[in-house]
């Protein structure tokens, strides 16, 4: 399987992988035909092991390589890679600043403006927006591997792949059963949630593209990705794995994700 998926463009490496990373948020969404709640102790161990990989996944498979990357160019080793991480973090805390007002702007004065459609819209909004960056960063290691980027590895392409798909599960959960409980049909909250991943392949390919046909963008992109994942840890995995009551359960698992990133980086090297 290992030998097939390495034959593949780095395109369709990372066509392929976000594929399954909709899937799996389709999986999660899926749940609404079974349960109108969910045990928040599993979701908030899932949490934590897709930030524990995702941390451990943008240092090995983004930001080591932009280093590598800098390395004897005229600019200080660090300052590519230290642009483009506070540039894609400041890009993700945009996002959330603009977000409420484009939907005030754009939904906020019709009359369906209830409280509960402003939540659902909002929380389908924000999920598929906050999808893209990871996908970028999908996308964009796999096409630093391709590149024969030094540092950049396969496994850990693969791993980001892993990480992304896990944290889907329940981020398509987050999605379908709080709009099931706003009285929204089983079909239709199954569909948004699913929906919200649809950026993941196409955002994906993007980022393979950029790093292939932009070879001195290349430090920038992999930090870009890089802050990107990192915000989306820190401003709302963390917080929301924390939020319940299960801060134990949520930090073994950041351990044990970050512990499992270590391994298969190494072992699909």
């Amino acid at each position: 399987m290992l030998e097939w998926f390495s034959g593949l463009s780095p395109i369709n490496q990372a066509l392929f992988a976000l594929i399954i990373a909709w899937f799996t948020t389709a999986g999660g969404a899926a749940s609404v035909f079974y349960f109108k709640t969910f045990n928040q102790k599993v979701m908030d161990g899932m949490l934590g092991f897709a930030g524990g990989i995702m941390i451990a996944a943008s240092f090995w498979s983004l930001l080591e390589p932009a280093l590598e990357l800098s390395d004897g160019g005229s600019m200080p080793v660090w300052l590519p890679a230290l642009i483009g991480f506070l540039v894609g973090g400041m890009c993700l805390k945009a996002v959330d600043y603009l977000l409420p007002g484009l939907y005030d702007r754009f939904v906020g004065d019709r009359p369906i403006n209830s409280a509960s459609f402003r939540r659902s819209t909002m929380l389908v909004s924000a999920i598929t927006l906050h999808n893209v960056p990871e996908a970028l960063a999908v996308g964009v290691a796999f096409g630093a591997v391709a590149s024969g980027v030094e540092g950049a590895t396969l496994g850990g392409a693969i791993a980001l792949a892993i990480a992304i798909s896990i944290q889907n599960i329940p981020e398509g959960m987050a999605v379908s059963l709080p709009l099931r409980r706003e009285g929204i049909s089983r079909r239709w909250s199954f569909f948004w949630g699913q929906f919200s991943a649809i950026v993941f392949p196409v955002a994906g390919v993007l980022g393979a593209l950029l790093v292939l046909a932009v070879q001195p963008a290349l430090p920038y992109a992999l930090s870009f990705a890089a802050g990107a994942m990192i915000f989306v840890v820190i401003d709302e995995i963390v917080p929301e794995a924390h939020s319940h009551g299960n801060r134990r359960v949520a930090t073994t698992g950041g351990m044990l994700g970050f512990a499992f990133m270590m391994v298969l980086d190494v072992g699909l090297d």
